[in-house]
């Protein structure tokens, strides 16, 4: 399982230097996704995806979360080994959640690992929460404000 991450709005090093666990983007988030941990916010996708509302940058009256940092985030799943696909299962549950059509898999290879199109994905999450093995994982590759 990944670790916890800032939530999609976080811009680094801002979010680290001015989040101080107030919590008062918690209970503004639709999705139930944010929680506070290690004294910051911290998304947890396997509780469901970010739908990018905003609603916590406007309830952050500290400036940790911001409308910039949202557009850029920079979240992209990774799949790990014990994906059921790799096993040659057949499992489609992470791109039946795909809202974006960011992932595909094999049509020749029955039980392929999903192939993930890093230019459309826009890394909601939706993909985590139902894996049935937990091998999906959203990471952050770059997010700038």
């Amino acid at each position: 399982m990944a670790p916890p991450a800032a939530p999609p709005p976080a811009a680094a090093p801002e979010f680290a230097q001015k989040c101080d666990g107030c919590g008062a983007c918690v209970p503004v988030c639709a999705e139930t996704i944010l929680h506070i941990a290690e004294s910051k916010a911290q998304v947890d996708f396997a509780r469901g995806e970010c739908t990018f509302c905003n609603d916590c940058v406007e309830a952050c009256d500290r400036g940790a979360l911001s409308a910039a940092a949202l557009k850029a985030w920079g979240g992209r799943p990774a799949v790990a080994q014990n994906c059921l696909g790799a096993s040659g299962v057949i499992c489609r549950a992470c791109g039946d959640a795909c809202g974006a059509s960011a992932i595909r898999f094999a049509v020749s290879v029955a039980g392929a690992p999903p192939q993930i199109d890093l230019s459309a994905c826009n890394g909601c999450g939706a993909c985590v929460a139902p894996c049935p093995v937990g091998a999906i994982s959203v990471r952050v590759q770059e997010v700038c404000a």
